[in-house]
């Protein structure tokens, strides 16, 4: 009874909505973070394509009316599972320029030289969105890509009306878009809701896609205006990086918890193993019995988040260039053998929780979105800029933020990201590699039939988020929309702290976890779920978390 009445108050606290934004639907669901791009996903759908076609519409809609996360600068991960019952994902993480190398944020000294690798075109990696989502409409989609793409340039060409989140956001970051003209040609001045919004130059780009396909951003004249953007300023993108890149496709990272079955994105996403791991570890605890937003629970949830998250930092980093092991990762015995020395009621030290031996042989801006069609196809793409509006740099004459993802490398081992997160060897530097990422695409099977499809921004915490929805609708039996509005927590080794959403459950909370010995620290929100649900009958319903202003749409 104390579940709901946390989860009611909260809700009624907050910007949501108490009632479900959709219904149960029959023929496809789109949940992303914003309606109109929804809805582009969903007019392609009933418009005879299948969910592939549907998320890629839907991916380059949101680089036009989702400027701060969606994209056609950055990079991102799709997991797919297709009618035919085959699971794949495709890789489009950002690289790094051939033209990279180790110490490049580093001063004279050694010391992380501040802003360098977060705010400028130093900051950029060779953009992957076009080429992994191109790449899954030829292969797995059914629709020509004019027929997809025409939605996402007629929304450039002739505008859409802002909503407040975008009026805000934009108004926020003018002082760092005042460093850039072709950022100010686009997004500067004092916007408000309501306000159209046409970004002509980046509909010529979108042209060019369409046209050209991916020699239509990564050649060409795109490709002329995105080096001119780096020779005007002290970025390092060559025409040999946008010419020389590829999406992968990529076996997908598979697990088990309480008899459901869940497939998510391999390196060089830490998502995938590290969701995987923690449900490995959580499955030999009675979280039900505790109760959700119990201190016990919190107190087993971070100890595991401690364990996972220094693994996190020495092993993970993209597999083309190191050995990760996954399979001992991702291997229930190790998750026991991890948690051997935790002691129920009493907090954990970062300073005497290490990596494990990873190698023994034994018997905050990113966007999420999730579909589902008629045929059985299922999708979760996580996409990414980095931080809020990437790196601040609009491509001047091409309409589009680039990323600030070379941030999330390892400028100099133990030293923090933007998103406190550490890290060491594995995820250093170099020319060609791709950045080790949080992000969490994730598909949920019960009885080897679709359950769930489910993904978060959010940085370092997209993890713990996707966790927490997951064990919020599994062990304590919420609805989708108690699992993705419930307060949060997270844990990420360093620094050694727990941070917990304001009015997480009835405010004692805190005091009872720094009795055991634990550092509180009261956040603002995080994470905005976009996920899909099924029903036992195969019908769907989906919805979109209360911290951002997206909808969730079917039919």
């Amino acid at each position: 009874m104390k579940r709901f009445v946390f989860l009611i108050l909260f809700l009624i606290s907050s910007s949501g909505n108490l009632l479900p934004q959709t219904g149960f639907y029959e023929n496809g669901v789109v949940s992303s973070a914003n309606e109109i791009a929804s809805q582009v996903g969903i007019d392609i759908l009933k418009n005879g394509g299948n969910a592939i076609d549907a998320a890629v519409g839907t991916g380059f809609a949101l680089a036009v009316v989702y400027p701060q996360a969606g994209n056609i600068g950055g990079g991102g991960f799709m997991v797919i599972h297709l009618s035919d019952g085959r699971n794949t994902s495709i890789d489009y993480r950002e690289k790094a320029p051939l033209r990279a190398y180790r110490e490049m944020y580093l001063d004279q000294q050694g010391d992380v030289i501040m802003n360098l690798s977060t705010l400028g075109n130093l900051a950029s990696g060779v953009p992957g969105s076009v080429a992994g989502m191109l790449y899954a409409l030829e292969k797995y989609g059914t629709k020509e890509k004019e027929e997809v793409l025409k939605y996402s340039f007629e929304l450039a060409e002739n505008g859409f009306h802002i909503n407040r989140q975008l009026a805000d956001n934009l108004n926020s970051y003018q002082k760092d878009f005042q460093n850039f003209s072709g950022t100010m040609e686009v997004f500067g001045g004092n916007f408000k809701e309501g306000d159209l919004l046409i970004q002509k130059d980046l509909a010529k780009t979108l042209k060019r896609i369409i046209d050209k396909g991916k020699d239509g951003f990564y050649g060409n004249e795109t490709a002329a205006l995105l080096v001119d953007e780096m020779i005007n300023s002290n970025g390092i993108i060559s025409y040999d990086d946008l010419a020389g890149y590829e999406a992968k496709e990529r076996n997908v990272i598979e697990g088990t918890y309480r008899g459901y079955k869940i497939i998510s994105m391999g390196p060089p996403s830490s998502g995938g193993i590290s969701l995987v791991y923690l449900l490995n570890i959580l499955e030999n605890f009675d979280l039900n019995k505790n109760g959700y937003g119990s201190a016990d629970n919190i107190n087993i949830m971070t100890e595991a988040m401690r364990r996972v998250y220094a693994d996190r930092s020495e092993f993970m980093g993209d597999a083309d260039f190191v050995s990760v092991p996954f399979d001992i990762l991702t291997n229930k015995n190790y998750a026991v053998k991890r948690m051997s020395d935790f002691k129920e009621g009493v907090a954990g030290s970062s300073r005497d929780v290490k990596h494990g031996d990873a190698y023994y042989r034994e018997s905050d801006q990113t966007t999420h979105y999730s579909v589902a069609d008629k045929y059985g196809n299922l999708v979760s793409v996580t996409t990414t800029l980095n931080d809020v509006f990437g790196n601040k740099v609009v491509v001047k004459g091409a309409g589009f933020f680039l990323n600030n993802e070379m941030d999330d490398f390892v400028s100099k081992p133990g030293a923090p990201n933007i998103y406190g997160l550490v890290g060491n060897e594995a995820n250093s530097i170099q020319p060609g590699k791709r950045m080790l990422s949080s992000m969490t695409p994730a598909i949920i099977f019960k009885n080897d039939k679709p359950f769930l499809i489910l993904g978060s921004p959010g940085g370092g915490r997209i993890i713990t988020t996707v966790l927490q929805t997951l064990v919020n609708i599994i062990d304590f039996n919420m609805s989708l929309q108690e699992a993705v509005d419930a307060p949060r927590f997270h844990h990420q080794w360093l620094p050694d702290e727990i941070q917990i959403e304001k009015n997480y459950t009835d405010g004692n909370i805190t005091d009872q976890l720094e009795k055991i010995g634990y550092s509180v620290r009261i956040i603002n929100d995080f994470g905005r779920v976009d996920a899909v649900q099924f029903t036992e009958d195969g019908k769907m319903t989906g919805y979109s978390d209360r911290r951002g202003s997206g909808k969730a749409i079917g039919y």
